[in-house]
């Protein structure tokens, strides 16, 4: 694998969570000035609507101040630029980017019953689970309304193609949702069915990249290597926060209590010994902390997490072979470095302290 150097530029991806001075860290760095400016209007627009009721501005003012939604126009921000286009001349567009992944991310606190994230609460912690569903609705109007606003300016073709590319992105999440659903209720915890709704969710990274590289001017090949590439860099970074959970006890018992285990867990389910402690520690209304960090123990010790490790190594390498396709620039070393940074804190197998 390569050793990347990050270039800061002026133009610098479900939050990247990291340790101080690894590459993640820069990479986080990169993808939240390339949102800067899209987040500061998406805050002002949503904070400039009719909005009478104290309460409501309260919730849609702490969920702004505490915007931490910079990977998706940040991975729009630089599809656009692979391609030659001028991320600067497109911040409306990322505005729509970052505020549907507002509308969701709000939405799936209500899913998944995450009162508190990241040490802080949540819009649906903090002001309950009516307002919460009422500021995600609100972002999502918001963000149509203001994609709106850009039919004109796009060519009707191109127009077309974006609001298709959100429309398929939207159904599969959806879908991803209604099989994580059915996951929760599975008592066999299937790892099969666990890697689908991966592949799933990252429809939303690969929109970002398809939408970036459309409004960028991209050729059809430059969009359909950038959204595959989108593609792999969401399942990439969804599998790498799955290891990561294992490391937070809150964010475990959160996992453990209300959605399905981390999916190294599940697979580590596939060796009986091993399932019946895991089930056992599962099976505690309010497991301890000791017993959790059995559960990283057992997860990272099994033989079957190897497998784990492996797809995502081979995830990786198809992500590198299409971004090899890219014309040469800047940003193509940044796509390459941000495969390197969604591998870092990834154990390797029988490791306990990557």
């Amino acid at each position: 694998m390569m050793n990347p150097t990050l270039n800061m530029t002026e133009n610098k991806t479900v939050v990247m969570y990291s340790r101080k001075g690894k590459v993640s860290e820069s990479f986080s760095e990169i993808l939240r000035e390339r949102s800067k400016r899209s987040l500061t209007l998406a805050r002002r627009s949503i904070l400039s609507g009719n909005v009478q009721t104290e309460r409501a501005r309260s919730a849609l003012d702490y969920y702004t101040s505490n915007w931490q939604i910079f990977v998706h126009p940040g991975l729009f921000s630089m599809a656009c630029e692979a391609v030659g286009g001028r991320p600067e001349e497109t911040v409306l567009m990322q505005t729509v980017i970052s505020m549907l992944a507002a509308g969701f991310d709000v939405h799936d606190d209500v899913i998944d019953n995450s009162e508190v994230k990241h040490d802080k609460p949540t819009v649906l912690g903090k002001f309950g689970k009516e307002m919460a569903i009422l500021l995600g609705d609100a972002f999502l109007i918001r963000a149509f309304v203001l994609l709106g606003q850009l039919a004109e300016p796009i060519e009707k073709e191109k127009f077309k193609e974006i609001l298709d590319s959100l429309q398929n992105c939207l159904f599969e999440l959806g879908d991803a949702h209604v099989l994580e659903l059915e996951l929760r209720e599975n008592s066999s915890m299937s790892s099969i069915l666990a890697l689908q709704v991966v592949k799933m969710k990252a429809a939303s990274a690969a929109a970002d990249m398809r939408v970036g590289a459309i409004v960028g001017g991209g050729t059809k090949g430059e969009i359909e290597t950038l959204t595959e590439y989108g593609r792999y860099v969401g399942m990439l970074s969804t599998l790498r926060d799955e290891f990561i959970d294992l490391y937070e006890v809150d964010e475990l018992r959160q996992r453990v209590k209300n959605e399905y285990p981390p999916i190294p867990v599940l697979y580590a389910c596939k060796d009986l010994k091993a399932k019946k402690t895991i089930l056992s520690i599962l099976s505690e209304e309010r497991p301890t902390k000791r017993d959790l960090e059995k559960l990283r123990v057992i997860a990272f010790k099994a033989a079957e997490t190897e497998g784990l490790t492996e797809q995502m190594r081979n995830l990786y390498k198809l992500a590198e072979k299409l971004s090899n396709k890219l014309k040469q620039s800047p940003v193509k070393s940044l796509l390459q470095s941000l495969l390197e940074a969604l591998l870092e804190d990834v154990p390797m197998h029988g490791a306990l302290d990557p």
